[in-house]
């Protein structure tokens, strides 16, 4: 299986992965994790060739703001698309308690040029807890997790 946490920079994609990946754990599910953040260059591609003939199960966070970045993942068996969405105020005050927040320009950018995915999932992240989105995101999964 395959969750892909995906929206506009500071949305608390990464909180919500993680805390995502320890409540899988706790119920037995190992997945492994990839950041966006942990590539420089083609950061999509190599994503994509870590996952597409691996048996593990991965959980991924990035923005995946262009479309076309999910495509090929949403070939893969087992692909659910998770978008959490917030409000540009959001997502600027988020990036600004981050422990290394982006700049600020980027954040306007990639929230403007966001493209809504075709989700499985879509979250509104300004009104609700991370605790309360993993919470929804177990429950989507729940009939995957239990074959």
């Amino acid at each position: 299986m395959i969750v892909i946490i995906c929206g506009p920079a500071g949305v608390g994609k990464t909180t919500v992965a993680t805390e995502l990946r320890e409540r899988l754990a706790e119920r037995g599910c190992s997945f492994r994790m990839l950041h966006s953040d942990q590539f420089s260059r083609n950061t999509y591609d190599r994503m994509y060739e870590r996952v597409e003939n691996s048996d593990d199960d991965w959980l991924l966070d990035g923005t995946f703001y262009k479309r076309e970045w999910l495509r090929r993942f949403r070939a893969l068996d087992d692909a659910v698309v998770v978008y959490l969405e917030a409000d540009l105020e959001t997502c600027l005050e988020r990036n600004r308690e981050r422990d290394d927040p982006i700049e600020e320009r980027a954040v306007h950018i990639i929230w403007y040029e966001f493209e809504e995915p075709n989700a499985d999932v879509t979250i509104d992240a300004t009104r609700t807890t991370p605790e309360r989105a993993v919470e929804r995101i177990l429950r989507e999964l729940r009939p995957v997790l239990t074959d």
